[in-house]
């Protein structure tokens, strides 16, 4: 294997991309849907408090009739009932959000001191099931972030679903005992692509900002891939993308000489090209 020369690092760094992101990516609308469907119900029953000038007394007409309905209260504030968020009192003390919804008074408090009553006297709100729709787009966008870990991913099956090549997604190194040169820990890759003549271990990933992550995936990567190309019929390939590598240039042209199967997703198509005809 030919070891990368300094026009080619210099032509990696060039096709950086800024994002991997596509329109899908933003919002997860199915799963958004799901959420508020799940408490619909308590929901629009909520509604009615929704324009009352006495709000005190349509909280306890409210709670007479069920009151379970207030354990949704949190997403009204943007929070998940899972995320067990606390509040501190005037006397100084601590207390989760949902325990309010115990007694009718302390939803009267939580309804009070968040400034709900306002919202529900003045009609800033016309239907809860609309507004909590809004809440969880705003909320979804946090989960971004779990998302862009698996959007590459996607992006690399989906090249190579179009140019025909075979692979498999999260294979485990014990699955190949001449691979027991790693160690005893269970390595999982990405991918593994199969030719007549190798066994492509894949890892990939895309970095749209800076930090010491990078650093840390282009020693490890560089260490690994030395160990795995010293076993016959095995290489390892990364494929990594995106502009934060900017801000580790160093590392990675260290580690760009260092790994002899490194692409981008321009660059990809070499690879490609170089599995198709090992397929022959």
């Amino acid at each position: 294997m030919e070891k990368h020369t300094k026009e080619q690092f210099n032509q990696f760094m060039s096709q950086l991309k800024e994002t991997n992101a596509t329109l899908d990516f933003f919002c997860d609308f199915k799963k958004i849907q799901e959420n508020v469907e799940s408490i619909s119900i308590k929901l629009n029953q909520l509604n009615y408090l929704i324009g009352q000038e006495d709000i005190d007394a349509a909280i306890r007409r409210l709670w007479e009739e069920n009151k379970n309905v207030f354990s949704v209260l949190e997403i009204l504030i943007a929070v998940r009932s899972s995320d067990k968020k606390m509040t501190i009192m005037p006397d100084g003390s601590v207390r989760l959000l949902s325990s309010f919804f115990e007694s009718v008074d302390g939803v009267i408090e939580y309804i009070h001191g968040t400034g709900l009553d306002e919202v529900f006297k003045n009609k800033q709100i016309k239907n809860l099931v609309d507004y909590v729709f809004g809440v969880e787009t705003g909320l979804d966008t946090n989960a971004r972030k779990n998302r862009s870990g698996h959007l590459m991913e996607g992006q690399v099956a989906s090249i190579f679903d179009k140019a025909g090549v075979k692979y498999r997604e999260e294979v485990y190194s014990t699955e190949y005992p001449a691979l027991s040169v790693l160690g005893e820990d269970k390595k999982r890759f990405d991918f593994v692509v199969e030719t007549n003549q190798c066994k492509y271990l894949m890892e990939v990933n895309f970095y749209s900002g800076g930090g010491s992550k990078l650093n840390e995936v282009a020693r490890a990567y560089s260490e690994l891939s030395p160990k795995i190309n010293a076993v016959d019929g095995f290489e390892f390939v990364w494929i990594t993308d995106g502009i934060g590598w900017k801000s580790a240039r160093n590392k990675l042209e260290e580690a760009f000489y260092a790994i002899p199967n490194v692409y981008n997703l321009t660059s990809i198509e070499e690879f490609i090209k170089r599995v198709k005809g090992e397929e022959v």
